[in-house]
């Protein structure tokens, strides 16, 4: 008798995902919240194991996986998995890079358009029993810069959505981008003095860490907006408080942190600031495109 091959979930996914493993024959088992000693020793019996950020697949876990063959990871970031080390022991990894490129795109207009119509002040002030009306006048984003720095899916998902609302778009990115319509492709120094509007949608890495600090935000608008809806690190949350405390800029919001609860934050006491809990893919739309994508290259791995 042949054995079905074991899926083991870590974290929580659509259900349309687990039922599609449970329908191509797979045993499927679920455990949350595992630290990575209870992970390691969980792990040997499975084939494939699907993981959200909260996972960390490392070294240990890897070497202890004597039966895994394959990693889904519904999103985009890989950071919490050691890719280099799985793959030198023939395990594939899969992340879904463009299933929740719509959800993060619309996060990051809310967040903008947000910035320029203080709603969460306004809503606020009636909570109190106020009426700050003549205290909320705002501007539009029509005729604004938006300046995107990373220009790959959700980059663009960004340009095309602001353009339609009367956006001009620059953009900078690493890559030779061929087409990069609606945007204009600058260099970065360009983007940081020309934008009323930037916003971020690069991963965190060496090459990334503290790419926004306190020499970029020198560079920016006084009246500019910072909107970071990409991966804690990549802005200096110190500089970016003293940016925003001195009046160097007008206006930040972001929906990652470094430090993820990010606890007491000095930048949650400030008036011009927003945030979000990393909530960019959290839509069910988005979350069932991400789960049903990862599900389909362990199905492909496997069989």
């Amino acid at each position: 008798m042949i054995m079905a091959k074991k899926v083991l979930i870590c974290n929580p996914v659509a259900d349309e995902a687990v039922e599609m493993l449970k329908d191509a024959g797979f045993e499927v088992d679920k455990e949350f919240g595992m630290s990575k000693e209870e992970l390691t020793e969980k792990v040997p019996p499975y084939h494939a194991m699907v993981v959200r950020s909260s996972t960390k697949v490392r070294k240990p876990t890897l070497d202890a996986a004597e039966n895994l063959k394959v990693i889904g990871r519904p999103g985009i970031g890989l950071d919490n998995i050691d890719v280099d080390h799985a793959k030198d022991k023939g395990i594939a990894v899969y992340n879904t890079p463009t299933a929740t490129t719509i959800s993060v795109a619309e996060l990051t207009m809310t967040h903008i358009l947000a910035s320029y119509r203080d709603i969460v002040a306004g809503t606020n002030s009636l909570r109190d029993g106020e009426w700050i009306k003549s205290e909320l006048a705002s501007n539009e984003i029509y005729g604004k810069t938006l300046g995107v720095i990373g220009y790959g899916n959700i980059g663009q998902a960004v340009a095309e959505r602001a353009h339609a609302l009367g956006m001009d778009i620059i953009a900078f990115d690493v890559m030779d981008i061929e087409e990069p319509e609606p945007a204009k492709m600058v260099d970065m120094d360009t983007l940081l003095k020309e934008s009323d509007v930037i916003t971020l949608h690069v991963p965190h890495m060496d090459a990334t860490h503290h790419l926004i600090s306190d020499e970029e935000l020198q560079k920016m608008k006084e009246n500019a907006v910072l909107v970071d809806c990409a991966r804690g690190g990549v802005v200096d949350e110190e500089a970016l408080y003293d940016a925003l405390k001195n009046d160097v800029i007008r206006f930040a919001s972001k929906d990652v942190f470094a430090e993820e609860p990010p606890g007491d934050n000095p930048l949650l006491e400030l008036d011009n600031f927003h945030a979000t809990p990393h909530i960019g893919a959290q839509t069910e739309e988005g979350q069932i495109r991400a789960g049903t994508q990862a599900a389909e290259a362990i199905i492909e791995e496997l069989k």
